[in-house]
């Protein structure tokens, strides 16, 4: 690895317009350049699931990503992202399967658009999507251990859940819904995007799912509570980020109408400073 290849991806971190660049750059520069090479891969690997093109060309694509996760964990690499990442495998005892669970993930994603899962197939997504990459955040954060996996485990599902609750509107114009099957069922909801969003059963829908992903965000407080608090500071804040985009969606009543939700830069910049300041 080089310092060109460490350029490279810290670049295409810059580029991508994330909190994730400055969030990253509290930690020391080994465990950052680590991060930004799990950043980049995972940026990858979802335009490549995104892009105009048909599922089996995609499919290519990412069987190639396969191919290359295969060489760098025999200690063959031939870009700057797998360099990268063939340096953080050896340094934070990555685990080969969490990167391939990415991929599935994003082959989930590459297809015909995603309309309402069965809860069981949601529960997938968000772990190859989400948990996955947790997995491997938290053993570059400092912390392998099993309260470190179950943090990986539920935070991962939280902030996706709160991805899906956030862009419901957008997904709907997408011709996409993550919502849960059962749970439009339940409401007697049709699984039809253009319908979805004048659907007066909707806000209930949400505020259910809502419940869920709090439950989540409540098992990985408990969780970071029994780990290293120094290594889990980071998904500390991602979770301190996230959640409140929840009370936000349930103050505006789930009404997409409205637009998205995020948080106000200053409360970011106070986020930020509570990292820095470790407490």
């Amino acid at each position: 690895m080089t310092q060109e290849d460490i350029d490279f991806v810290t670049a295409l971190v810059k580029q991508a317009g994330t909190s994730f660049y400055h969030g990253m750059k509290v930690l020391p520069p080994a465990r950052r350049d680590a991060m930004y090479g799990i950043y980049a891969f995972c940026r990858v690997v979802d335009d490549i699931a995104d892009e105009e093109g048909d599922f089996a060309a995609k499919q290519v694509a990412l069987d190639e990503w396969r191919g290359r996760v295969g060489e760098l964990f025999q200690g063959r690499t031939t870009d700057a992202i797998t360099r990268v990442l063939g340096n953080a495998v050896q340094a934070y005892d990555l685990r080969r399967e969490d990167f391939l669970a990415v991929i599935d993930g994003m082959e989930m994603d590459a297809g015909d658009p995603i309309i309402a899962p069965p809860l069981a197939e949601l529960d997938l997504y968000c772990d190859r999507v989400a948990s996955a990459v947790g997995r491997l955040s938290v053993r570059v954060f400092g912390d392998a251990g099993a309260a470190a996996q179950e943090t990986a485990y539920a935070l991962g599902r939280a902030l996706q859940l709160t991805n899906i609750l956030r862009d419901v509107g957008e997904d709907a114009e997408r011709g996409r819904i993550y919502l849960p099957r059962e749970f439009l069922d339940d409401a007697g909801i049709a699984p039809d995007p253009a319908t979805l969003l004048a659907a007066p059963a909707l806000p209930q829908l949400c505020a259910r799912l809502a419940d869920m992903a709090e439950a989540y965000f409540a098992q990985a407080e408990a969780a970071m509570a029994r780990s290293d608090r120094a290594a889990m500071r980071p998904a500390s804040m991602m979770a301190a980020s996230y959640k409140p985009l929840l009370t936000m969606l349930r103050a505006q009543n789930f009404d997409y109408a409205k637009g998205r939700v995020s948080l106000p830069k200053w409360r970011k910049l106070l986020l930020a400073a509570r990292l820095l300041l470790g407490r």
